[in-house]
């Protein structure tokens, strides 16, 4: 990261103590910081697959519910990263005070639309706004922590603490994104399929405007007389920034062909109800890897780590389609598990060490609505294939997403050493 540093930094750099890094990241951010933020990120992991639950409980199609959530994730794909544009020109603040009220709005609107008698083009349209005023706040969130550390750390010691806090931040995205599924199916079947959809809602409502007017977003703000300029557009556009947003891309696939194929896996049994639970057991293995990144030792590179464990996830994911049991399907997502997180917390490493300089809140944006992309369109295609061909030709997608991981990690790599080479 370029981050100037002020005076005023520095002497804060020397006040940190020499032990326990971590906890002096916790007290720069403040200690309400974490739980506000990892809260404010559930309604982004729920709405996805809310939306489709509810329009399927209330129009009875498949097909319609699976338009209504790629709708969802187009709406991300043409507006977040202009969110994460207007954070990084105009502060934090006021761009996720806007989106998560207007957010919250559209997706109460969309709890009523559903079941009112009006056309399914109301319904398209409606999903498209909830995903272009989706709150970035997993992203953003990485833009604070890296901004926190590029102020109140000295230059040498910054690579391993935004290691660590991408570490975090991964394991935090690894926790919504399994158990934000788990939630939506509690909430449709305890007490109505627009529940979850009312419960991101008001989660919107309350964290995310907390998110947005907690102290950290100075951090970042535009106004601060210290924040440097921003460079050009077009070094968004570098291999070493489309790459991590690649693989973040892969990644959203995977989530999205993951959880859907595991569903009609489990429906064939008929525990349809009982996905979210084995999906859990992915996510355990994931996000303790993700924890343990920033134990890795420095000569382990970050295209290395991106190479090595997206290979582990296309060897697990290669075994999806030969299981013919609930224990068996449960082991090759603890196998994959190990794969996901280390791989999400080195594409967002390497996001955040090539940043163009002023630009890191528009780069993680475009990581984080790269995921919801890719979940929204595997939710929707590998849907149709499991209605279709069954659960065994949907359970192929993990491998084919997998597959885009790697790919984007041979990519990084040939950019990285493009890089190495002209300086």
């Amino acid at each position: 990261m370029h981050t100037a540093m002020s005076p005023t930094d520095t002497r804060a750099s020397r006040t940190q103590p020499r032990a326990g890094r971590g906890p002096s990241l916790i007290r720069e951010a403040g200690y309400a910081y974490f739980p506000i933020a990892l809260i404010a990120r559930l309604p982004f992991a729920m709405m996805v697959v809310g939306i489709l639950t509810l329009v399927v409980s209330a129009r009875g199609s498949l097909a319609l519910g699976g338009a209504t959530s790629a709708m969802t994730g187009l709406g991300t794909a043409l507006v977040g990263p202009l969110l994460g544009a207007a954070a990084d020109r105009f502060g934090q603040r006021r761009v996720l005070l806007i989106a998560g009220s207007a957010n919250s709005v559209l997706l109460a609107a969309m709890a009523w639309l559903a079941f009112a008698p009006v056309a399914d083009a109301a319904l398209l349209g409606a999903a498209f706004l909830i995903g272009a005023t989706m709150p970035q706040v997993s992203p953003l969130s990485r833009s604070r922590l890296v901004g926190i550390i590029g102020r109140a750390y000295p230059k040498e010691r910054r690579t391993p603490v935004v290691n660590g806090a991408m570490a975090y931040e991964s394991a935090a995205d690894e926790i919504v994104f399994v158990f934000g599924p788990v939630i939506v199916g509690l909430l449709a079947t305890t007490l109505n399929p627009a529940a979850p959809v009312i419960g991101a809602a008001v989660l919107a409502l309350v964290f995310v405007s907390a998110f947005a007017l907690h102290p950290t977003a100075r951090t970042v703000s535009a106004h601060d007389d210290a924040r440097p300029a921003q460079a050009p557009a077009r070094e968004l556009f570098r291999a070493r920034v489309l790459a991590p947003a690649a693989g973040a891309l892969g990644m959203g696939l995977f989530f999205g062909s993951m959880l859907t194929s595991l569903t009609a896996f489990m429906a064939e049994r008929g525990v349809p109800e009982q996905a979210g639970l084995v999906y859990g057991a992915m996510g355990i293995g994931s996000a303790a890897l993700a924890l343990g990144v920033a134990l890795f030792p420095a000569r382990f590179t970050l295209s290395a780590r991106w190479l090595t464990f997206a290979a582990i996830l296309v060897a697990g994911t290669l075994a999806l389609p030969f299981v013919d049991s609930v224990g068996a399907i449960a082991v090759a997502l603890l196998v994959i598990g190990v794969g996901i997180g280390p791989t999400l917390v080195t594409q967002y490493s390497l996001a955040a060490a090539y940043s163009p300089q002023g630009r890191s809140a528009t780069v993680m944006t475009m990581l984080g609505s790269a995921v919801v992309v890719g979940q929204s369109a595997a939710s929707a295609l590998v849907g149709l294939v499991a209605e279709s061909a069954g659960a065994g030709a949907a359970l192929v997608a993990p491998a084919v997403a997998a597959g885009v991981v790697l790919a984007a990690g041979v990519w990084n790599l040939l950019a990285t050493r493009r890089l190495t080479r002209a300086h």
